[in-house]
């Protein structure tokens, strides 16, 4: 059976333009199936072990401050060189899933981030750990969009929120996972830890053989041929796992994507307002997100005296809160809206960083109730922000647009904790690092009501 990395056609404008409405009709009126959720699973297990690389540096970070002397200076760099990584190679990589394919780059970012993770257990000091950091930046950041992108694109409209967030809720699990095993860091030390991240590598080849390339990609960079090829299979194998005939395809008249991507079409009048709320919504939840659960283990050291065992139990309780609201955020998506989930995670998720603020020499328990009880919030609204990136931009710059937008977040994960270690150590209390944390929430919750509503519609509609 030649499989779909065998069929190539040459591209064809007059080919697009007929292809383009019908892909997308026939992908959108399919349900959810076992075949999606094999795939998701597939996916997921990669973006599993992102999210658990991506924290992971906050657990072992006490362990390398002592064997290698690490000054202030040293550990902001540690923290950062990740979220660099992700600055400098998300509009890259996105531009590139534009041009070569979706399933192109998860193979490629998959890769990178699984060879960064295996070289960085053999860091021999911190100058390569911060290098090998920030290529694993680049590849954790690729990942993860490329693979939300390619997700969308497979989708009915119906599930679409559902279908992309149940696979982004590998990251938060991995964000959690990464809290379960720094249990084990006194015993075991933090290189082992980073072992797990080679995972991945194991991985290339089954996405390599399963994972199919958009046929939305297909149909608009001309290759009708195998756009048509890949939507066939997609259809046999979705009736086959539902067991009853798929619904005929609704055809509402989508036109395919004209014109070549270019940068300025992002801040053209018809994104610019897109382009703006949702890179400032990217920005502002990463930046409470990491702000808040980065310093977390060592404000419970350093600020309440807590034994590092008891402080990273602490924090595994706010990562676990975080991922039931990620669970919640999946759940309700498609129902609710994407729109009022976001307007909800960052307000109350701001707001309840409040009590934090005003109370003078809040101790180590009301740190732990109220900053879980934000993360459930913020955690829910960070993780739709990756299905509704997926959306509000057309399919012949949707990943370059996504990965621009979205590379915001690689700032909010830089300055969040920098900005936190920052007020530590000019000694401000933590009220006022609580304080800076609940504004810039409720910041961003502004910032969603300015948000379209996508759900429930055709992707290229919204994206319209």
């Amino acid at each position: 059976m030649t499989s779909d990395h065998e069929l190539r056609a040459a591209p064809s404008a007059t080919a697009r333009d007929r292809t383009f409405p019908e892909v997308s009709a026939r992908i959108d009126r399919l349900p959810s199936s076992r075949w999606h959720a094999a795939r998701r699973l597939l996916l997921g297990s990669v973006t599993f072990i992102a999210g658990f690389d991506q924290l992971l540096i906050a657990y072992a970070l006490p362990l390398m401050r002592a064997e290698w002397q690490l000054g202030p200076g040293e550990l902001t760099a540690c923290v950062m060189s990740g979220a660099i990584g992700g600055l400098i190679g998300g509009p890259l990589i996105g531009m590139l899933a534009d041009r070569f394919g979706r399933t192109r780059l998860v193979l490629v970012t998959t890769t990178l981030t699984g060879l960064s993770s295996l070289l960085i257990a053999l860091s021999p000091g911190v100058g390569v750990f911060c290098a090998l950091r920030a290529i694993q930046g680049i590849g954790i950041g690729g990942e993860i969009r490329s693979a939300a992108i390619l997700m969308a694109e497979l989708a009915g409209r119906g599930k679409r929120g559902r279908a992309v967030l149940l696979y982004e809720l590998a990251f938060p699990a991995g964000l959690t996972f990464a809290a379960v095993a720094s249990i084990a860091l006194p015993v075991i030390g933090w290189r082992p830890l980073y072992l797990i991240g080679a995972i991945p590598l194991f991985l290339i080849y089954p996405i390599y053989r399963l994972m199919p390339e958009s046929p939305r990609w297909l149909a608009v960079h001309g290759q009708s041929e195998r756009a048509l090829a890949v939507v066939e299979r997609i259809e046999r194998a979705v009736a086959e796992s539902t067991g009853r005939p798929l619904d005929p395809p609704q055809f509402d008249g989508t036109a395919a994507p004209t014109g070549r991507a270019r940068a300025r079409d992002l801040f053209s009048r018809r994104y610019l307002r897109r382009s703006v709320t949702t890179s400032v919504m990217w920005f502002g939840g990463f930046f409470v997100n990491y702000g808040l659960t980065t310093w977390l283990p060592t404000i419970y050291l350093n600020v309440y005296h807590l034994s590092l065992s008891q402080a990273l139990w602490y924090t595994l309780i706010t990562s676990a809160a975080g991922l039931c609201g990620s669970f919640a955020a999946a759940a309700y998506v498609d129902r609710i809206g994407r729109k009022k989930t976001l307007l909800a995670g960052f307000a109350i998720g701001g707001a309840l960083l409040i009590p934090l603020a005003l109370i003078a020499g809040s101790g180590a328990v009301q740190v732990l109730i109220w900053s879980t009880l934000s993360a459930a919030f913020i955690f829910a609204a960070n993780i739709t922000m990756y299905v509704y990136s997926a959306e509000v931009f057309p399919a012949r710059f949707r990943a370059a647009a996504s990965s621009v937008v979205g590379t915001w977040s690689a700032v909010g994960i830089l300055l969040g904790p920098v900005v936190v270690s920052g007020l530590l150590g000019l000694g401000a209390t933590t009220a006022v690092v609580f304080g800076v944390l609940a504004l810039v929430g409720l910041g961003t919750a502004a910032i969603a009501l300015l948000c379209e509503e996508t759900a429930g519609r055709p992707l290229e509609e919204a994206a319209g």
